[in-house]
């Protein structure tokens, strides 16, 4: 991953940052919370932003360049949720109309995506199994922020 992705170098460094300072981890997400990063930094066409809040949460977000304008879409949220920093846990979000859910493993948000509808899928402590469901959403999420 590099900066280059990022839309403003001192968020990929406020990301860096975090991560480092980040050793207490009983619930071992951290782990989880770099390969989803990962995952999203290595879409096509993807802008990067990283939305610190100590103490609240630390957002990181994958967006695609909307074709002809100068907005982005959002296609994937991963919050690292921060209320309790000495047991971080991962909240992973999409805006309803981009993804499905066939296991019916999120939680439908009303209004709770930057204000619009979504799913989220928190992620307590490292798993596998969900960390693959999260992983083809996102794929999911960033192929339809391509088509449209």
């Amino acid at each position: 991953m590099t900066k280059e992705l990022f839309a403003d170098s001192n968020e990929f460094s406020a990301m860096v940052d975090l991560i480092e300072s980040w050793t207490n981890d009983p619930a071992n997400v951290k782990p989880a919370f770099i390969q989803l990063r990962d995952a999203v930094a290595e879409k096509d066409n993807v802008v990067l932003y990283f939305k610190s809040r100590p103490g609240i949460s630390h957002s990181f977000r994958g967006h695609v360049p909307a074709a002809g304008g100068d907005a982005d879409r959002l296609f994937v949220m991963v919050d690292i949720v921060d209320d309790d920093p000495e047991n971080r846990w991962l909240s992973v979000c999409f805006y309803g109309d981009m993804i499905h859910d066939p296991d019916e493993a999120g939680d439908l948000v009303p209004g709770g995506l930057l204000g619009e509808d979504g799913y989220c899928f928190d992620l307590y402590e490292n798993n596998a199994d969900v960390a693959a469901y999260l992983l083809a959403r996102i794929s999911e999420a960033h192929q339809h922020s391509l088509a449209h």
